[in-house]
């Protein structure tokens, strides 16, 4: 089981408490778990990545095992502390302002 992260405001809108639990089949990627992810909560569909370009929304990050995994490639396989369950996958708002 891959734990999933997110945001307050992604997990009021999915209706969802504390983190995910995905079972993920193919290999663990940042696409493959958001595929998961929003297979299982649909309500979530274009608001992690867009629908058309499948790239990162602008103000969230991907963290795994304390990196920065936002810039990497989609399809790059995730630590294997991820993989096994031991940390989870973190989806973070950014900050922005002035």
């Amino acid at each position: 089981m891959i734990r999933v992260v997110l945001p307050p405001h992604l997990r009021v809108l999915a209706h969802i408490e504390g983190e995910v639990e995905l079972d993920v089949k193919a290999e663990a990627t940042q696409r493959s778990v958001l595929d998961a992810l929003e297979a299982r909560y649909p309500t979530l569909r274009g608001t992690v990545r867009d629908q058309v370009t499948q790239k990162r929304r602008a103000f969230l990050r991907f963290y795994a095992c304390q990196q920065d995994l936002s810039n990497e490639s989609p399809d790059t396989p995730l630590p294997n502390e991820i993989v096994t369950g031991k940390e989870p996958f973190l989806v973070i708002g950014a900050i922005a302002g002035g």
